[in-house]
C-alpha cells in the first residue's frame, strides 16, 4: 500500500483530533477514506420528526424556526431555547451556561430560515421533544465567501456512520483534510488501467471524491458503482488465483474401472431405485474430475433429500475402486454415526469386506469419534491405516495426529460452512499428495453467494427430490391462540397413531438458560458458544434476538421445560416423549435416536442438533417453537428432517411474531413455499450483508463495506470475469503491485478462512 495511505491519522489530522477516531477503528488514512456516507442528505429534504423516538442518537437536517437567550431564574445562569422544524412538526434544542454571553455565538449563529444537521440524543421536557446541548452544522454558514455558499448548500451533504463523541461534520471535516491534497499517485488503483478503459470507469481517487464531496446524486452514485466494482474485483481476482494455485497441484488420478467387476459397479446394480437424472448428470461430472491428474475442488448442493448421499457415495467407490480411500468428516457425533450406518445399509455385503458374508471384493466403512471406546478406536484406526476400511467417516476426531491412511484420496466435507482451514488442511494433509475434494451443503446458495464466497469451487446443484417422496406443508401458529395449540397436538397424536413420528423443537435446553437476553443474535450468540458459554455450539448459531423496536417477548422455550409439558398433555396421553440435545453424552444421544428411529419413543423434544442429516423415514410431523427467533435456512434444515418417506410431511411453525415484523415475514416466507433457493435468496435479503458474509461465514465483519450480493449480480459476474483474465496473464500479479497488495491487505490470515470455508 502507498506510504500516503497507510499514513497514520495521528499523523495526518494530529493526535487530538485522531483519537476519537481510532475509537472507531480509523487509524490509517486509508481507514478514514474507506469509511463511506451511508447516506447523503438533501438540503432541501428536511427530516420527518414525527419519526424520531426517545432515547435514539439522531441527526436531523432541519431549518431553525426560531432561537431565544434568556436568564434562568430558578438557579441562576442562562438558557438558550430554539426550535427546529421539518415544516410540519418542531424539536427543541436547548443549550445552558453560565452567563448569557456565553450562547450569543450560538444565537448568531441559529438565525430563522437557515437548514443545518443537528445531531443528539432525543428526551423529553414537558411533553415537547429535545435535544439538549446538541451538536450542529448550518448548510454554508462557515463557506469562505456567498458563492461558495451557494455551491455548498446545493450538494449532496454525506452522512457517515458516527458516534455521540465524533459527529457526521467532524468525520467529513476529517475525510477532506486528508483528501484534498492527495493526487493519483497518493491512491494506488487495485483495478488495472485497461479494465478500468474498458468499461469506463473512474479512478480509485476520482471515486473517492465522488463519494465523499459529490456534486450531484449522480456523482456520488457513480463514485458508489465504481469503488462497489472495486470490492467485487479484488475478492474475484483472490479467488482467480486460489483457483489456478489448485489447477497446478498434482494428485493421483482415480478413473473408473473399465470392467463391471468393481464396487460402484456392484452398487450401481443392487441398487433399490433409479438415479434421477441431475445424480447422474452430477456423477458423471464428478466422475470425470476424479480421472485427471489435478485435485477436484466440487462443491455439491441441493435440496435437503435430493439424494447428495448416493452422489458422495458413488463418488468414494470410484475412488476405492482405484486403490485410494475416502474421508467423510461430519460435523456431530449424531451425524457421523449416521452416515456411517446408511452408508453401510446402503452398501449391503459391499461394506463388509473381509468378514462372513461380505463380498469377495468388498470394503469396509470405519467410523471415528471422540467418544468411542478404545477398542472401537484402536479398530478403526487400524481399519484407517492398514486400507481395510475404504471410507473412514467422522467428526473432528478424524484430524488427530494418531489417524493414518493408507491412501487417502477423496475428502468429502458434508455441511462445509462448519469447519475453518485449518480442520480440513488437517485432514488433507493425511494424504501423499492433494486429494480430491467434494464439499455438501443443503443450504441452497444463490449463485451471487456462489460467485463470490465459493467462487474457487466448481459448484454442481441437485434440485430434484427423488421419486417416491410424497413433499411437505408448512403452517404458521400463533403461540398465543390456545385452540390452534391444542390442534397442533391432536394432530401430533394422530400420527403417532398412525404409526409415525413426530419431532418437537425448541431452542434452548434448560428453562433457565439466558441465550434469550435481547440483542443476543447470530452473530453474538456464536461468539458466545465459541468462548465456551454454550456446550450446545450449533444450537444457537442462527438463534436471532428480538427486531428492533419490538416489545420485550415471553421468553424462549426449553427442551426439558416442553418434555415435561407434553408428558402431561391430555391428548398425549400414554404417549412415549424422549429428548435429545447436545448436552446429552453420545451413547445417550445415540440411544434416544434409535428409541425414536424404532417407534419406541414416538415424539421426540430436541434442539437444533437434529437440524442436519438425520434421517427417519417414518417421521412426518415437525413442531418448532419461537420459529419466528430462527434464522430461514436453518428452519428450512430443520423442515427437511420429516416427509422422507412415502408419507406426507407437515410442519407446524409456533411463531410469537407480530404482524408485518421482518420476524412474521420471515416465517411467513417459509410456509408458503419448499424453493431453497428462494428462500436462500429472501435470506440473504432480509438479513445484513456482514452477517450472511461475515461474522455468521467468519466468525469476523465482513470486509465487504458497499458491495451487495443480491443487487450488484452483475457486478459480481463482471468482476469475475476481468479478475480471471488478468490473473490467467499475471498468476502472481507482478506486474499489477496495487491489486496484489489490495488482496494481502484484504485478506489477513482470518479472511483467508473465510474464502477457505468454501
Amino acid at each position: 500500500m502507498n506510504s500516503r495511505s497507510a499514513e497514520p491519522l495521528a499523523t495526518a489530522l494530529g493526535k487530538r483530533a485522531a483519537g476519537p477516531l481510532a475509537k472507531m477503528g480509523l487509524v490509517t488514512v486509508d481507514d478514514l477514506l474507506r469509511h463511506y456516507p451511508r447516506r447523503y442528505g438533501d438540503p432541501g429534504t428536511l427530516t420527518d420528526m414525527d419519526r424520531l423516538q426517545l432515547g435514539e442518537h439522531v441527526t436531523v437536517m432541519a431549518r431553525v424556526a426560531s432561537a431565544t437567550v434568556r436568564p434562568m431564574r430558578s438557579r441562576g445562569g442562562a438558557l438558550l431555547q430554539a426550535t427546529v422544524t421539518d415544516g410540519r412538526h418542531e424539536l427543541a434544542l436547548t443549550f445552558f451556561a453560565k452567563r448569557p454571553g456565553a450562547l450569543r455565538p450560538h444565537e448568531d449563529k441559529l438565525r430563522p430560515g437557515r437548514a443545518g444537521l443537528f445531531t443528539g440524543v432525543v428526551s423529553e421536557y414537558r411533553g415537547t421533544r429535545q435535544l439538549t446541548h446538541p451538536d450542529y452544522v448550518l448548510v454554508g454558514v462557515d463557506a469562505d465567501d456567498d458563492e461558495a455558499a451557494m455551491t455548498e448548500a446545493s450538494r449532496p451533504i454525506p452522512i457517515y456512520p458516527a458516534t455521540a463523541s465524533v459527529p457526521t461534520w467532524r468525520i467529513q471535516k476529517a475525510v477532506r483534510t486528508v483528501l484534498d491534497p492527495l493526487t493519483e499517485d497518493d491512491v494506488p488503483d487495485p483495478v488495472p488501467d485497461e479494465v478500468r478503459a474498458r468499461l469506463g470507469l473512474p479512478t480509485r481517487l476520482d471515486a473517492l471524491r465522488a463519494v465523499h464531496v459529490p456534486d450531484s446524486p449522480h456523482h456520488w452514485q457513480t463514485g458508489r458503482r465504481r469503488l462497489r466494482f472495486e470490492e467485487a474485483f479484488v475478492l474475484q481476482a483472490a479467488l482467480a488465483q486460489r483457483r489456478a494455485a489448485v489447477a497446478a497441484q498434482e494428485a493421483t488420478a482415480r478413473p473408473p474401472r473399465a470392467d463391471a467387476d468393481g464396487l460402484l459397479a456392484d452398487f450401481d446394480a443392487a441398487l433399490p431405485f433409479t438415479l434421477t437424472d441431475g445424480q447422474r448428470t452430477v456423477g458423471t461430472e464428478i466422475a470425470a474430475e476424479l480421472a485427471r491428474p489435478r485435485p477436484m475442488q466440487r462443491l455439491l448442493q441441493g435440496e435437503v433429500g435430493s439424494g447428495k448421499t448416493v452422489v458422495a457415495l458413488r463418488a468414494m467407490l470410484q475412488v476405492i475402486d482405484a486403490g485410494g480411500q475416502a474421508a467423510l468428516l461430519a460435523p456431530t457425533e449424531v451425524l457421523a454415526a449416521q452416515h456411517a450406518r446408511t452408508l453401510r445399509a446402503m452398501l449391503g455385503p459391499l461394506a463388509q469386506g473381509g468378514l462372513l458374508g461380505g463380498a469377495a471384493h468388498g470394503t469396509r466403512v470405519a467410523l471415528l469419534t471422540g467418544s468411542q471406546n478404545a477398542a472401537s478406536r484402536k479398530e478403526a484406526l487400524l481399519d484407517a491405516a492398514s486400507g481395510e476400511a475404504g471410507i473412514v467417516v467422522g467428526t473432528h476426531a478424524l484430524l488427530g495426529d494418531q489417524v493414518q491412511f493408507a491412501d487417502l484420496g477423496l475428502v468429502v466435507v458434508d455441511e462445509q460452512h462448519r469447519f475453518g482451514v485449518e480442520q480440513r488442511g488437517a485432514l488433507r494433509a493425511k494424504a501423499r499428495v492433494a486429494p480430491h475434494l467434494l464439499v455438501m451443503t443443503a443450504t441452497p446458495i444463490p449463485r451471487t453467494v456462489a460467485m463470490t464466497v465459493f467462487g474457487d469451487l466448481s459448484t454442481s446443484t441437485l434440485t430434484e427430490i427423488p421419486a417416491g417422496r410424497a413433499g411437505i406443508t408448512s403452517h404458521v401458529v400463533p403461540a398465543d391462540n390456545p385452540r390452534w395449540m391444542q390442534r397442533v397436538w391432536e394432530k401430533v397424536r394422530e400420527e403417532v397413531d398412525a404409526g409415525r413420528r413426530a419431532y418437537v423443537v425448541c431452542p434452548r435446553i434448560h428453562p433457565d438458560d439466558d441465550v434469550d437476553v435481547p440483542g443476543r443474535s447470530g452473530a453474538a450468540a456464536r461468539r458466545a458458544a465459541e468462548a465456551g458459554e454454550f456446550d450446545d455450539v450449533p444450537e444457537f448459531l442462527e438463534l436471532a434476538g428480538p427486531e428492533d423496536g419490538a416489545p420485550d417477548r415471553a421468553p424462549l422455550r426449553a427442551v426439558l421445560e416442553v418434555a415435561d409439558m407434553l408428558r402431561s398433555e391430555p391428548r398425549l396421553h400414554g404417549v412415549e416423549v424422549g429428548v435429545l440435545h447436545g448436552q446429552m453424552g453420545p451413547g445417550d444421544k445415540e440411544s434416544a435416536m434409535a428409541r425414536f428411529a424404532s417407534g419406541d419413543v414416538p415424539v421426540l423434544v430436541s434442539t437444533t442438533v437434529v437440524e442436519v442429516g438425520v434421517d427417519v423415514p417414518e417421521a412426518t410431523v415437525m413442531v418448532v417453537f419461537d420459529a419466528d427467533r430462527f434464522g430461514i435456512s436453518q428452519l428450512h434444515q430443520l423442515r427437511g428432517r420429516i416427509g422422507r418417506g412415502a408419507d406426507a410431511g407437515l410442519c407446524l411453525l409456533v411463531s410469537t411474531a407480530g404482524p408485518g415484523t421482518p420476524a412474521a415475514t420471515r416465517v411467513e416466507a417459509l410456509a408458503a413455499t419448499t424453493d431453497g433457493f428462494e428462500l436462500a435468496t429472501l435470506d440473504l435479503e432480509l438479513r445484513s450483508e456482514g452477517d450472511v458474509l461475515g461474522a455468521a461465514q467468519s466468525g469476523r465483519a465482513s470486509s465487504l463495506r458497499l458491495l451487495r450480493v443480491v443487487q450488484d449480480a452483475d457486478l459480481i459476474a463482471s468482476a469475475r470475469t476481468e479478475s480471471s483474465g488478468v490473473v490467467e496473464a499475471d498468476p502472481d500479479l507482478g506486474r499489477h503491485p496495487a491489486l496484489a497488495a489490495a488482496i494481502a491487505a484484504e485478506l489477513d490470515a482470518e479472511q483467508e478462512e473465510f474464502l477457505e470455508r468454501a
